[in-house]
């Protein structure tokens, strides 16, 4: 698992809808994920209904391309991924 080049982003349309869904698979490939970042648009009595998650991920293609497929799954998720190569 050397290969940690990879930044996958996931956006939550309908984050309180999706949440759960998307933190099962982020779970279930939680061995693959170095870095975790979610943003989402916050204040004191209001939480946004839109998201995002942004990875950092190690492992091979195949590995990658599942979990990318299995969040494409769930309704209003988006994702799009690419690999750093400098």
């Amino acid at each position: 698992m050397d290969n940690c080049s990879i930044i996958m982003v996931i956006l939550q349309e309908k984050r309180v809808e999706t949440a759960a869904g998307v933190q099962d698979v982020l779970t279930k490939y939680g061995c693959y994920i170095r870095v975790r970042l979610g943003l989402h648009d916050a204040v004191v009595n209001e939480c946004s209904n839109s998201g995002m998650i942004i990875l950092q991920l190690c492992g091979d293609d195949l590995v990658i391309s599942d979990m990318e497929n299995e969040l494409k799954a769930i309704p209003d998720v988006k994702v799009k991924y690419m690999t750093l190569d400098f």
